[in-house]
Formats: structure tokens, sequence, C-alpha cells
């Protein structure tokens, strides 16, 4: 797959990757919640990381490559067609390579994996308050399917 961000370049990962992406997994939500433990990404990691759920990273160009920024994709069911889809578990780009069109390229990425797959759709899950994140995917097609409601006990 190609990645046309200027100064950057896509890397497959591989299970020698599963410390890095918890890192990356644990900055998404350090921007999002006010808690910070988060032991149980490594779980999550553990559990789902395998080759149906390819990630990729976005690196510099510079000598040693930095990693700047993954997109880690899963597989899902259409609850109403039946029909496998790919499914966004994490698209994360570090404040400071940010609007540079990282995530837009990454999006791009994962539609291509999916269309290669024969899949129809592709979804994910997003914060109701990450507001530039929806304004994203609201610009690139994306539209609401369904709301996840929570409650606390």
């Amino acid at each position: 797959m190609t990645f046309a961000v200027s100064g950057y370049h896509l890397r497959a990962g591989s299970g020698l990757d599963r410390s890095l992406l918890v890192r990356f997994l644990s900055k998404t939500y350090e921007e999002l919640s006010d808690t910070q433990t988060f032991e149980h990404l490594a779980a999550t990691v553990d559990q789902h990381f395998c080759r149906e759920t390819p990630l990729w990273w976005v690196e510099t160009n510079t000598q040693p490559p930095t990693p700047v920024a993954c997109l880690w994709l899963g597989n899902a069911i259409d609850q109403q067609q039946g029909d496998r889809q790919g499914y966004i578990l994490v698209l994360y780009v570090l404040p400071d390579h940010r609007r540079r069109g990282i995530a837009t390229a990454l999006l791009q990425t994962a539609q291509e994996w999916g269309k290669e797959r024969g899949d129809r759709q592709i979804g994910l899950q997003v914060f109701a308050d990450n507001v530039a994140a929806i304004e994203l995917y609201r610009k690139l097609g994306y539209a609401t399917h369904s709301l996840w409601l929570t409650k606390s006990l």
C-alpha cells in the first residue's frame, strides 16, 4: 500500500510491536479520560492482535525512523446485513504530527484493505466529545449508523 504524506512512510506492524501498540493505545485514552491507568489495554492487545487484525505505523523519514501514528484494524459483522466488515480498533496520530493528512491517509489505507478483502463497509467507534475526529470522519463520508449508550452502575 502506498502512503502519500511527505516526510513519512507506512510500515506494516508485526508481533514485535505489541508493547508499542499498547503505548499508543494508552496515549489515545490519556487524551480523552481522567483515568491514568490502562493496564487492561495490554490484555486487549494480547486477546485481539493477530494476522487477521493488521497494524500499520506511520514513521518519520528520519534516521532512525520514529513512529508518529498507528492504525489497527479488526473484523466485525454488520448485525443488520450479516456482512463481514473491517473495524478500526485504533487510529492515533501524535499531537505534534496532526493536521498534516496522516489520519486521512491512514483511513484510505483502511478502506483499501477492506476493498481488497471484499468488504462492503468499514466501521469505527468514536467518543462523542472527540469533535475533531468526528469532523474528519464525516468529511470522509462516514455516517452515524448507531449510538452506543452506557449507564454507570
